[in-house]
């Protein structure tokens, strides 16, 4: 299974193309849409959220809502195209009119100009921007159809916004609520404190980072590859995870903190009942070796705070290397909750092509068959 996308921030649209999934797998359109919703709300999001109303439509793949086994293409189209055609278009359009030579710290910007010799940052900017990852959120959610089929669910929540940590443990079905709350927190007074500090930064110009804890349940032990490097899952899922604008770090399980404790601290034990194999803790995060024990898998992203800043930052101007201030793009405070929504799907779409490489299957029936007869 395989991605492709394409599309500029402010030009007509993003394209994703999705090559290996099998026939007929039931496509529900208006889960990708409410998923793309998601990804334009929370606390802290900025003005371009109230023009654009993301909604995807298929081009080829499927018929009937079911899945052909021929690629899949989709477009989500750029509603704000219209008020950009006459700088954007790519037909012609006038180069000159919103050039941004004043590169932004933290962006693609003067890495991008040197990179690809060009002297205009907005050729760099409208391709890294995260209005990108509506095309992910699109694509993720078939995965998560697809996964769905063989009882595996994904879901998630944020931990923490700028320094205000919630350090409770909570259970699959407890993350499900987490997207009925205004920064996807579970702990009301958290949040609370979270939504302040966002409120306190927007009034300095400032922006925020924060942490989200995604989660995977019902995957069978045995996807990934403990003898080949390149098929390790949990190399595959940090990959994806890292992909994301703004990831700057992603730990499994206890991760981090398994680096402070003892080795009879760090693992987890095994025992067998009833003709199964479990474990009654999961530090492991549910990856072992490089691939799924069974267990729920854990990640956690550290997303920064965006570096478009109202206020900006130092910077030199490309255009004479004379000190200046970093331009000034619309932006968010904090896009948290959108990093969320993009972190499930992107985890979603690295599981599938995960799943599609060891059963195959050119048809969802064959798929199903072969996932119900492993064991684990």
């Amino acid at each position: 299974m395989k991605l492709t996308t394409a599309g500029e921030s402010h030009g007509k649209a993003l394209i994703g193309i999705i090559e290996g999934l099998p026939s007929n797998l039931k496509i529900d359109i208006e889960e990708i849409n409410k998923y793309l919703v998601l990804r334009q709300s929370g606390y802290g999001r900025g003005g371009r959220q109230k023009i654009e109303r993301d909604r995807v439509e298929i081009i080829s793949g499927v018929r009937n809502l079911v899945t052909l086994g021929s690629p899949l293409s989709f477009v989500i189209v750029n509603k704000d195209y219209e008020n950009w055609r006459r700088v954007m278009a790519p037909e012609g359009c006038d180069v000159n009119e919103k050039t941004l030579t004043k590169v932004r710290p933290g962006h693609a910007d003067l890495t991008g100009l040197i990179k690809y010799g060009q002297t205009d940052a907005r050729n760099i900017l409208e391709r890294a921007s995260a209005r990108e990852t509506a095309a992910r959120v699109a694509a993720g959610t078939v995965a998560r159809q697809y996964l769905r089929n063989l009882g595996v669910e994904i879901s998630g929540y944020v931990s923490g916004v700028c320094g205000e940590r919630d350090e409770n443990v909570y259970k699959f079905k407890d993350t499900l609520k987490a997207k009925e709350q205004p920064l996807f927190m579970l702990n009301e007074e958290i949040q609370q404190r979270a939504m302040r500090r966002i409120d306190e930064l927007k009034a300095n110009g400032d922006t925020a980072g924060g942490i989200i804890e995604i989660r995977v349940k019902g995957l069978k032990s045995g996807f990934g590859s403990c003898m080949r490097y390149s098929e390790k899952l949990d190399a595959a899922l940090c990959s994806a995870v890292m992909s994301v604008q703004a990831i700057k770090g992603v730990e499994i399980g206890c991760g981090f903190d398994s680096a402070d404790i003892a080795g009879s601290e760090a693992h987890d034990e095994i025992y067998f009942s009833d003709g199964k194999y479990f474990r009654r803790t999961n530090k492991a995060g549910g990856i072992e070796g490089g691939m799924s024990n069974g267990e729920e898998i854990v990640l956690r992203a550290a997303m920064k705070p965006i570096p478009t800043l109202m206020k900006g930052l130092k910077t030199i101007d490309y255009s004479t290397n004379l000190p200046a201030v970093a331009s000034n793009e619309r932006s968010d405070v904090c896009a948290v909750c959108a990093a969320e929504i993009i972190l499930e799907s992107v985890v979603a779409f690295a599981l599938a092509e995960a799943v599609s490489l060891r059963l195959g299957g050119d048809d969802m029936r064959e798929v199903i068959e072969r996932y119900t007869s492993l064991k684990g």
